[in-house]
């Protein structure tokens, strides 16, 4: 396709996206009232169990005539994105897909049957961590104050937790992906191994809002985790294009590739010896 083709394509594509999240939100705002129960339980169990313990008053509050209606449609907005993530992600991928082999479109399937899955089950962790972050942070309250918390801002902290396990759990997938394209491979992987483990340790500890070494290890472990198994994934790929005689690796990018000349296996010409004629039939009056 040409340039002014794939915009047409992008803008289609993020079309489809938008519209998707949008119709998902719509479809949310009917349930806001649960919805809403869901996303503050974390806040309110820890309140209770601090209240308990060492007597900490802590509140969601709205500082705002018009804050009612934002938070409605911010938590309709959060519910579209993560639940219609199955959707969106699979027009990036299709985005992508035009410019792939057809061997490698096989794996479109695969990409839109693990990656939904993947970010719902990094964002449902992230739901499971976030009382745990929330407990630590209002712990440092004093007995003295009450500690006032606007709806807005515990509703931008949920996103960014939500979203930092969700995209997360998608690195190990595009690894694959950029395997199976050639790009890395396993044994890359295996090299770079403790780099990428300590690289993982230090985007879970700046991407958790909750800056608790809790929520960065509930992070860290399972990236780990899926990061080995997309090095095995890789490795075993690399195994079987190895074996169909496929090892790029064995290629030296500085040697000219050889051109059959004729049809027999092992006979080769570099392009200067290729239709060249015999000194004989050439004619000393004629023009070269």
């Amino acid at each position: 396709m040409t340039l002014v083709e794939h915009l047409y394509e992008l803008r289609n594509r993020l079309f489809k996206a938008c519209l998707a999240i949008l119709v998902v939100a719509v479809t949310a705002a009917f349930f806001y009232d649960e919805i809403f129960a869901i996303l503050t339980e974390p806040f309110f169990s820890q309140v209770r169990r601090l209240a308990e313990e060492r007597d900490i008053e802590a509140e969601l509050t709205i500082n705002d005539v018009a804050g009612p209606l934002i938070l409605r449609i911010k938590i309709a907005l959060v519910s579209g994105l993560v639940l219609a993530s199955p959707i969106w992600l699979w027009q990036i991928w299709a985005f992508i897909l035009p410019g792939l082999h057809r061997k490698e479109r096989r794996w479109s399937t695969l990409f839109a049957l693990i990656a939904g899955p993947l970010f719902m089950g990094g964002a449902l962790l992230g739901y499971y961590v976030l009382p745990k972050g929330i407990g630590v942070l209002l712990d440092f309250t004093p007995i003295e104050v009450a500690n006032l918390v606007e709806v807005d801002r515990y509703l931008n902290f949920i996103l960014r937790m939500l979203l930092a396990f969700g995209v997360s759990f998608e690195i190990p997938l595009f690894i694959v992906l950029l395997n199976l394209a050639g790009v890395v491979s396993g044994r890359a992987l295996a090299a770079n191994r403790a780099w990428i483990v300590v690289g993982v340790f230090v985007f879970a500890a700046i991407a958790t809002p909750s800056t608790d070494p809790v929520s960065m290890l509930f992070l860290a472990v399972p990236v780990t985790g899926l990061f080995l198994v997309s090095e095995l994934v890789a490795r075993l790929v690399d195994r079987r294009r190895a074996r169909a005689g496929n090892n790029f690796d064995s290629y030296d990018p500085d040697e000219p590739s050889p051109l059959q000349l004729r049809d027999g296996p092992d006979e080769y010409a570099r392009p200067s010896q290729l239709d060249e004629p015999p000194e004989d039939s050439w004619d000393d009056d004629e023009r070269a």
